[in-house]
């Protein structure tokens, strides 16, 4: 072999002895972690969240089994921190070491006997465990209570359309019903916690419960505790102010009105009508003019709320003016307009269908009103 050829075959092995040297042993991934967790009466706590995290930030979770074990394995060896949260209690976590070829200790907690050796977590878990208790019956509570709501609505519905012979029957079905839901919404009241910003729901659905049965006062006490907890919903100020209306009660009706229009300007416009059906049916038409322009307004595509301003226009005294022996009539401006724009909205529907007839009154109307014993109402 000339000397140029062991330089090369010299240099050659050199670089193969320096690329084994440098090449790093690879780690053994053999470690293992586990163990058994039992619950606070000492029994396998089953499906309980297990987190590892190893000292380079890696996690891995899994869950115990049937008999509450749990295990990680092919672990790198180094520092993990093991972890678990049972509910209702504070994170329960330790440091565990592995090396490579030895047995790593099982990783425990027994939680029952962890309790009895601190009085302070017991009261703490038995304090939380309550809570979520009381939670979980107020939620039921209220979902039962949403449900027979939903059956009283039907009965409502039942009851308008059902014989005069079967009248009673539903009236007492409703009754019962409205009953039962109130009854749900007062315990979950009592399930929840002096302080919780939900009691207001309770009252809210209360008032409805009271309402669809026409018990006009329960409903305005439920409703004004309702606004009281929750002084920036509109809607209950608007629910409030229908059922004030309904009793009777109507300027108090107006000053929920205004204010469930003021708390929601986007839909003022229904609180604005309602409160001119309201005096509508109250018989009070002229004072329910304002209210249905308003409504008008925001909502200029709604018939219904320009058929009654054109009706409570033509009911407003000031336009009968008596000469002679009729009396002419003299409309507001705008009340022909707005029958036409509830016909135009409504044109084969009954809003527009009534519209119409109130339009054709007016017409006959401005041609005056003969006043003249024994005499005839002229047509235009």
């Amino acid at each position: 072999m000339s000397n140029l050829l062991k330089t090369y075959v010299l240099a050659a092995l050199f670089v193969l002895g320096f690329a084994s040297i440098a090449l790093p042993k690879a780690a053994a991934q053999d470690g293992k972690i586990g163990g058994t967790i039992l619950d606070f009466d000492g029994k396998p706590w089953a499906d309980l969240p297990v987190k590892i995290k190893s000292d380079q930030g890696a996690i891995q979770e899994t869950k115990t089994d049937a008999n509450g074990k749990y295990q990680f394995s092919g672990l790198r060896s180094g520092k993990y921190t093991v972890s678990v949260q049972p509910p209702t209690t504070n994170l329960f976590s330790t440091l565990v070491e592995i090396h490579s070829g030895s047995e790593t200790p099982p990783v425990s907690w027994n939680f029952k006997e962890i309790l009895e050796k601190n009085p302070e977590a017991a009261a703490q878990m038995k304090k939380q465990t309550e809570e979520k208790n009381k939670f979980t019956a107020m939620k039921q509570h209220f979902e039962q209570g949403n449900a027979l709501l939903e059956q009283e609505r039907t009965a409502k519905a039942e009851l308008s359309k059902a014989p005069a012979d079967q009248k009673d029957a539903a009236k007492a079905k409703l009754t019962d019903l409205s009953n039962q839901a109130v009854a749900q919404f007062q315990e979950a009241q009592k399930s929840a916690p002096e302080k919780d910003p939900n009691i207001h729901l309770f009252w809210a659905r209360m008032g409805e419960a009271y309402d669809l049965a026409g018990r006009n006062d329960d409903a305005i006490n439920a409703y004004q505790q309702a606004v009281t907890l929750k002084p920036d919903n509109a809607g209950y100020y608007n629910n409030l102010g229908n059922v004030l209306a309904r009793a009777g009660k109507i300027d108090d009706a107006k000053t929920a009105y205004t204010k469930s229009a003021e708390l929601d300007p986007a839909n003022a416009a229904l609180a604005w009508r309602n409160f001119g059906i309201s005096l509508y049916q109250a018989g009070r038409m002229t004072e329910a003019i304002e209210p249905l322009q308003k409504a008008t307004q925001l909502d200029p595509k709604n018939a219904q709320g320009w058929y009654l301003l054109g009706t409570c226009m033509v009911a407003d005294p000031s336009i009968y003016k008596q000469v002679g022996d009729k009396i002419e009539v003299t409309p507001k401006p705008g009340t022909a307009e707005a029958f036409q724009k509830a016909i135009e909205l409504d044109p084969n529907g009954p809003v527009g269908a009534q519209a119409k007839q109130g339009l054709e009154q007016l017409n006959q109307l401005t041609g005056g009103i003969e006043t003249k014993v024994g005499g005839k109402k002229k047509k235009s």
